[in-house]
């Protein structure tokens, strides 16, 4: 038969495991940089997203950021994507990509969307990058 002082025993021994596991859980979790999120965040936009045709209306050489245009199911949106990260993918002049550009984006949130990633780019055809003549969109 439980005492009183077992029954505190095995409630207090209950509560210090769990206080420890949900400890030992928060110090194991490794916890992603900003960066790292951006960079998972584009690659699940190029394996889930779905192509559209947007434009490129504005480049900013000190961050880089490019600031893109694009429309889906008729809704207008703008975004702008940092590519600091992706700074080798882009042309030496950053203002040859203005103009006709692929995006890529999540169909049920179209906003979430990319010009650029690791693995893809919208840019157009005749924008050259560094190491190649020429940039596929593809």
């Amino acid at each position: 038969m439980m005492t009183p002082e077992r029954t505190g025993l095995l409630v207090a021994g209950i509560v210090l495991l769990v206080a420890a596991i949900f400890i030992a859980r928060r110090i194991l979790a490794r916890k992603l940089s900003p960066e790292e999120l951006e960079r998972q965040r584009r690659l699940q936009i190029h394996g889930e997203g779905k192509l559209g045709d947007g434009e490129i209306i504005d480049v900013d050489p000190e961050v880089p950021t490019i600031t893109y245009s694009y429309s889906v199911a008729g809704v207008g949106y703008t975004a702008a994507q940092d590519v600091a990260s992706l700074r080798a993918m882009l042309p030496e002049d950053l203002m040859t990509m203005i103009g006709p550009v692929a995006i890529k984006f999540i169909p049920n949130n179209p906003a979430n969307s990319i010009v650029l990633c690791e693995d893809w780019n919208g840019l157009r055809s005749g924008v050259a990058r560094p190491g190649r003549s020429r940039l596929s969109a593809g």
